[in-house]
């Protein structure tokens, strides 16, 4: 079977269901056509997730986030002109339609141009005291308590490293020793591991005002103790797609309210919404940043990934929020340990 066919999709197919396409296929796209095989839309992982943000569900068909103009290919075009449009249009993929719109196939970008391995920097997080886990943190420091078979901040690096990264800055600080006598110089992994010591608690985002250099790229900045299944491509693509400065992962919290709440005009009762469920988009701890928003960051002060975000808005610098779909857990308290315990196997077999 023509590989197109295997990532076709009707309008009125589940979001869900395009979402299992996506991710088990290679281009990370679905293509939407109709019987006869006209291409009406693309859809990727980020138009699901700015889906999400507008309150899209998963159930609702994919035509309500599909993008219906497409950029497409001719046929008879010649390769370098489709690989010509795909780097100036920054595509990863592009359909190929005949002379009446029906998909014939389709042309994605050569892995081999920018090679399997991402260049992007890891900045984990990992120097908290994990006060609220004690007394497990009192002999280890959070990042090297075992879930599963292996330390949280292992399980989070081996996550990086399955989707091409290979550089990983550690910021710590408690136990710092432990952490660096055991992940060493990352050539256990086959990757480069270089340390941050914070000699004092510099906040989420201050330790990165004490990496060595500046990078040339977006770096991936993460605190760790979150176990998650987070597409770090996806996040990467996503937050070069809307040109940000900075992008936040967001996770979806719902609230239900345990009374019934009371509309009121005045004096006057116009209605009761009786234990309504709210709806919010929290701190998910993970971020992708550009190099020139780390000149944001003091030297050696106290300074909150937050505050940076807000700096960044005051500056009118496009920040972009990117919503996780996939497993996310952060290991916090001891009931939060002792289910990720619980759903390690299952998650992360």
């Amino acid at each position: 079977m023509m590989r197109w066919k295997k990532i076709s999709i009707y309008p009125s197919t589940p979001i869900l269901k395009a979402i299992e396409i996506i991710d088990a296929g290679a281009m990370k796209i679905a293509l939407v056509v109709d019987e006869g095989h006209r291409l009406l839309g693309t859809v990727t992982d980020g138009d699901i997730r700015r889906g999400i943000l507008r309150g899209i569900g998963l159930d609702d068909p994919v035509e309500t986030v599909m993008n219906p103009n497409p950029i497409t290919a001719r046929a008879n075009e010649a390769r370098q002109t489709v690989l010509a449009i795909m780097k100036l249009k920054r595509l990863h993929q592009i359909p190929i339609v005949d002379e009446q719109g029906r998909l014939v196939g389709i042309e994605t970008l050569d892995d081999l141009l920018k090679g399997n391995c991402r260049d992007n920097w890891v900045v984990l997080m990992a120097g908290g005291l994990g006060s609220r886990l004690r007394p497990l943190t009192d002999l280890f420091p959070k990042p090297l308590l075992k879930v599963g078979s292996k330390p949280i901040l292992e399980t989070i690096m081996e996550n990086f490293i399955e989707h091409g990264f290979r550089k990983f800055y550690l910021a710590v600080n408690y136990k710092a020793e432990m952490i660096e006598e055991y992940f060493g110089d990352g050539s256990r992994w086959g990757v480069e591991i270089h340390y941050v010591r914070e000699e004092k608690r510099l906040g989420t985002a201050g330790a990165l005002g004490l990496l060595p250099e500046k990078p040339d790229k977006p770096i991936v900045v993460m605190n760790g103790d979150l176990l998650t299944k987070v597409n770090f491509q996806q996040l990467l693509d996503f937050h070069m797609e809307h040109r940000a400065q900075a992008t936040m992962c967001v996770r979806e919290y719902d609230f239900q309210v345990p009374y019934g709440v009371v509309k009121v005009d005045k004096s006057r009762l116009v209605g009761i919404d009786e234990k309504p469920v709210q709806k919010f988009f929290v701190n998910a701890g993970i971020y992708v940043l550009e190099p020139e928003a780390l000149d944001l960051i003091p030297q050696d002060e106290f300074f909150d990934m937050p505050t940076l975000f807000d700096k960044l808005i005051e500056l009118n610098c496009e920040t972009v929020v990117f919503p996780i779909r996939e497993y996310w857990l952060d290991i916090g308290r001891k009931e939060d340990f002792e289910r990720a315990n619980g759903e390690f196997w299952e998650v992360f077999r």
